[in-house]
């Protein structure tokens, strides 16, 4: 589909309620008039695909023509999906199993399928562990994925799961003490993009409230790391926009965390991108252990939300240089 068909495509399907509030929250931070703000975000809609919400998240409307170029907005993001990524080919990275019995070398965990393990499988599985955790295999942003103490009635636990469907059941994946020390109640994942078998920008995300996932869509925070020397130089920021330079919960100053085995990190993602070819654009999340990486899983459909975002900038260029460099497509 063309700019303009995807432009048409939008236009049906667009929240008009939800997309007037962005604007009127345009109009509170720069105090323009808001019909100007609707004109100047259809133009950025027309000429860089940006939907509303990257106009108002990535601060859109206070970039010059030359810094716009540079922005992933929804609509460059779905093309470099569209460009990279073979249709046929992404059921293997959206049905959780199947992808784990792909990737399972990258994983450095234990792991089970409820609909082929019989309850002794299941009672054999637990034996000596304490905790698991457990996942519906189609849902994303960490919805229904909850971690569970053992019960002594496992087969409660194990009828449960399989009337909720939650029938991924994988080890409680053990995180460096540095990431634990940080944040103590999930696992804090490293989200790191390949485009291209490169790896073209990365973030740590970490949970907060309690929650037992760190996704960035269910109260977590996130921060950008220099993908080339694994440092963190900006604080966190949440969905709300709080940004946090210290984690709320545990104290521990988020500015200046250097991620340990960062090219190990980076060559375990590098290297998961030869199991499926086709897939050439991917967020991949990794768990760091104590000793080394393990792999979470994989997104063939990278979420862009977490590119562009102020907090994370020197300035107002954004990452599409450098995902043209990885693609290495002088035409795009």
């Amino acid at each position: 589909m063309g700019k303009l068909g995807y432009i048409f495509k939008r236009i049906v399907k667009l929240n008009y309620g939800n997309m007037f509030k962005h604007m009127t929250m345009v109009h509170e931070i720069n105090h323009k008039n808001r019909i100007g703000i609707f004109f100047d975000w259809v133009g950025c809609a027309i000429k860089y695909g940006a939907g509303y919400v990257d106009y108002y998240q990535f601060r859109m409307f206070d970039m010059n023509k030359a810094e716009r170029k540079t922005i992933i907005t929804r609509g460059i993001n779905n093309d470099i999906v569209k460009k990279y990524n073979d249709k046929s080919k992404r059921i293997l990275f959206e049905d959780k199993i199947q992808f784990n019995k792909l990737f399972n070398k990258y994983l450095n965990r234990e792991w089970l399928d409820l609909r082929e393990a019989s309850l002794e499988d299941f009672e054999k599985y637990l034996k000596g562990k304490k905790e698991i955790i457990v996942k519906p295999i189609d849902l994303s942003c960490g919805k229904g994925v909850d971690k569970v103490v053992v019960p002594k009635d496992i087969k409660k636990l194990y009828d449960k799961l399989r009337e909720s469907k939650q029938i991924l059941v994988e080890d409680v994946a053990e995180q460096h003490h540095l990431l634990n020390e940080l944040y103590p109640h999930s696992v804090n994942t490293l989200r790191i993009v390949t485009l291209n078998k490169k790896v073209v920008t990365a973030y740590l995300r970490i949970g907060n409230h309690g929650n037992v996932v760190d996704n960035f869509n269910h109260d977590g925070m996130v921060t950008a790391i220099d993908v080339d020397t694994g440092v963190i130089n900006f604080p966190a920021i949440d969905k709300k926009t709080n940004v946090y330079e210290i984690h709320p919960e545990t104290n521990v100053k988020i500015v200046g965390i250097k991620i340990p085995m960062w090219d190990k990190v980076k060559q375990l993602c590098i290297d998961a991108c030869d199991v499926v070819p086709e897939i050439g654009y991917i967020a991949w999340d990794v768990c760091l252990g104590e000793k080394k990486p393990c792999l979470i899983e994989g997104n063939d459909f990278p979420g862009h939300d977490l590119y562009e975002l102020p907090v994370h900038k020197k300035d107002k260029y954004g990452l599409l240089p450098r995902f043209k460099k990885a693609m290495e497509d002088k035409k795009w």
